[in-house]
């Protein structure tokens, strides 16, 4: 018996080995055929779900995705196939660059036979311009509103943006993606090529080229609805879902004489600001490049503060000055409003009360022949004390002009403000102060806060042929153009201060030029790789980076790679080299000279040594800071204010692109009837094969029972 029970265990092993065999197999194939079956887009931007306290913008697609048909639409014709001949609905459109305009979305929108879009990137851009974004930007969220200049209030009277359609404030029920590849958006045409074209206005054959984008949002109605979801969740669940996270990052500051961080400025020391923006956007989630929205001030600001370092006499000017870059200010000035709250807090070292004027810069990449316009309040300058101090320093503004070559131009006292996170500071307190721009009235950027707001629309070009180290070195039009403005600015900045002569003061073109590429064009060149941090090096890449705002994670702020770079650039700039040990820059309460609470503390990487790959790292210290830049709406859980922003991102699981060929209904069914007939008649096998195994799976040589 104990023989027989052997040669049984000995067939179930083998079967089960052949089971065992045959599921591995499986396994394996599949992933074979989905390979087969579909092609993925991996070279996509989608357009993603926002929330604020009243409503729902962007795109979604259903749970498992959208998927249609692919129809091309390079022109105007051809929309009448897809919304209303075309017999195969519901289409996926792959759509040219040129025809994404509020009219054919607004088309899109009311038709039920599209299930998504597929936009390719136009080159060049369109000529004429493009925004999504608003006609006025951060509408009612600024200085003007019905409470307080309501005769500017809405752009009364001065349209900022005027090619703006607001298309990127609109909700969309089904998947729009942005496909950043040229050869990825080839194969889609030559599927479409091969399978999908009409002949004669006939409805194609099958199999015809089909698309499936998957973009499902988990978050619904308004930042309200989301964060009470949110709320509820952390209080009663184990594993609680997150459906929605705050638009959040970190602004950066730092000032020429360092600051006690650890408690407040007296109110007899004073501070001229100087400020910037440090995000953009776009209408496709994480795409935004902001070359003359966001870049070209920041970098303009840097290079002013790293000409005011210079001067033997910094450290004992009169006044400090600070140089402030705020996060988030494209969804209702996040950053700027998070440091005005905290100022009026006493949570921020400078008070309000310390700020003896203000500086802004917004959008000042000039081009040939333009002029840098000065932007009053008209409001504020109705206090005679404020509007002394503001012609005192529209007054610094010339007499700095003058030893560079930038023409200069005062708006009419009567206009308001463009859009500037100045304002935010004007709602609580009159501070002279000026914004200084590329632009009288509407925008010169015909690209503002779009995916084309690229490096060619500042006229930042490279010759063809140079190596990158090259090109890192290579002075454009677009750094001569912005040394100009940061020389004035250098210069006013420091009258402001208290200084004397301006003479010394000026801009290093050099520290523009490799700026402008790193934060635009490269940022995985050789500079940005010695003055970034180790722990930040695998930020760096070899696509221009993107100045989209981040969610916050688990509640937690999180920077952008753009902050990272700009902290790294700031802090080499501005700061100094120090000689301490890795363990003490990283940690500088062991070093007895640290000075903590005035100074940061940066342990880089350093150049390359000479023919080798080895790194020589340094630690440098600086004054600059970074300062949390969420909305005070989440901090007082007041999720429907008015007073302050309330944008939060939906989250999601999973966002995917692809192709594959889809059969007719037919074949589909007589597919599903083979399937059903194959897995019946395999269960009956099975069945009978089980039942007789012990004939069937009997070895000729058995001879029964064994002696022992």
């Amino acid at each position: 018996m104990a023989a027989a029970g052997e040669k049984g265990g000995s067939r179930l092993g083998w079967r089960s080995l052949g089971v065992t065999v045959i599921l591995l197999a499986a396994l394996c194939q599949g992933s074979s055929v989905e390979r087969k079956i579909y092609v993925l887009l991996n070279s996509t931007a989608p357009c993603v779900r926002l929330l604020n306290a009243t409503h729902q913008i962007g795109c979604q697609s259903s749970r498992n995705g959208d998927t249609g048909v692919v129809h091309v639409v390079e022109k105007e014709e051809d929309l009448s196939w897809v919304l209303d001949t075309g017999p195969n609905p519901p289409y996926m459109v792959l759509l040219e660059g040129n025809l994404f305009t509020k009219n054919t979305l607004l088309k899109f929108k009311e038709s039920s036979r599209i299930s998504g879009i597929a936009v390719v990137y136009a080159k060049p851009p369109p000529p004429d311009g493009f925004s999504m974004d608003l006609s006025c930007p951060n509408d009612g969220f600024g200085l003007y509103t019905s409470d307080h200049g309501s005769q500017y209030s809405h752009c009364n009277g001065t349209v900022w943006n005027p090619l703006g359609t607001g298309m990127s404030y609109e909700d969309f029920q089904f998947p729009i993606f942005l496909l950043q590849d040229e050869n990825e958006t080839e194969i889609i045409r030559q599927c479409y090529r091969e399978h999908n074209v009409p002949v004669n206005d006939t409805a194609p054959k099958y199999p015809l080229c089909a698309m499936q984008l998957i973009s499902p949002m988990h978050a619904v109605t308004s930042t309200v609805s989301c964060m009470r979801r949110n709320s509820i969740q952390m209080s009663f669940s184990i594993n609680p879902e997150v459906v929605c996270d705050s638009l959040t990052g970190y602004n950066v500051w730092s000032t020429v004489k360092p600051v006690n961080t650890s408690g407040s400025l007296a109110p007899e020391d004073q501070v001229v600001v100087s400020a910037t923006r440090l995000d953009g956007r776009s209408f496709f989630w994480n795409l935004a490049p902001a070359a003359e929205s966001t870049v070209s001030s920041l970098v303009t600001q840097v290079a002013a503060a790293e000409a005011i370092h210079k001067m033997a006499d910094s450290q004992s000017l009169p006044r400090n000055i600070m140089f402030a870059f705020f996060q988030g200010e494209v969804f209702d000035y996040i950053g700027s409003s998070r440091m005005v709250y905290d100022m009026e807090k006493g949570k921020f070292p400078v008070r309000l009360n310390n700020i003896h004027s203000f500086v802004e810069l917004s959008q000042v990449a000039l081009r040939s022949n333009s002029s840098l316009w000065i932007h009053t309040d008209p409001i504020s300058r109705n206090n005679e004390t404020v509007n002394k101090e503001v012609m005192e320093l529209i007054e610094a503004l010339k007499s700095s002009r003058k030893d560079t070559n930038v023409t200069l131009q005062e708006i009419d006292q009567s206009q308001p403000l463009p859009p500037a996170s100045f304002q935010r500071f004007l709602r609580v307190r009159n501070i002279p102060g000026v914004v200084l721009t590329d632009h009288k009235a509407a925008y010169q950027n015909k690209y503002y806060n779009s995916m084309y707001d690229t490096p060619a629309s500042i006229n930042m070009t490279y010759p063809s042929g140079l190596s990158k180290e090259e090109a890192l070195n290579y002075v454009t039009e677009a750094a001569q153009s912005l040394s100009e403005v940061a020389t004035l600015l250098a210069k006013t900045l420091y009258r402001q201060a208290g200084g004397n002569s301006t003479a010394e003061i000026k801009a290093d073109v050099k520290s523009i030029t490799r700026m402008l590429y790193g934060f635009l064009v490269m940022p995985n060149n050789s500079w940005f790789q010695s003055i970034i941090k180790s722990d930040w090096k695998g930020l760096l890449d070899n696509k221009p980076p993107q100045y989209y705002v981040t969610a916050s994670l688990g509640g937690k702020p999180t920077a952008n790679p753009p902050t990272s770079f700009l902290i790294s650039v700031l802090a080499n700039l501005t700061g100094q080299v120090v000689n301490y040990t890795k363990e003490e820059c990283q940690n500088p309460d062991k070093a007895a000279d640290s000075k903590r609470e005035l100074y940061e503390y940066l342990w880089v990487q350093g150049p390359l040594d000479d023919n080798t790959t080895t790194r020589a790292p340094f630690c440098v210290r600086s004054t600059l800071r970074s300062h949390v830049a969420e909305s005070p709406a989440f901090e007082l859980n007041e999720w429907d204010s008015t007073e302050y922003s309330t944008w939060t991102e939906s989250r999601w699981k999973e966002i995917r692109a692809r192709i594959f060929l889809v059969p007719s209904y037919q074949l589909e069914v007589i597919t599903l009837v083979v399937g059903m007939a194959v897995l019946l008649v395999s269960f009956t096998a099975t069945y009978f094969i089980n039942s007789k195994a012990d004939i069937l799976f009997t070895s000729s040589d058995d001879s029964g029972s064994v002696a022992y």
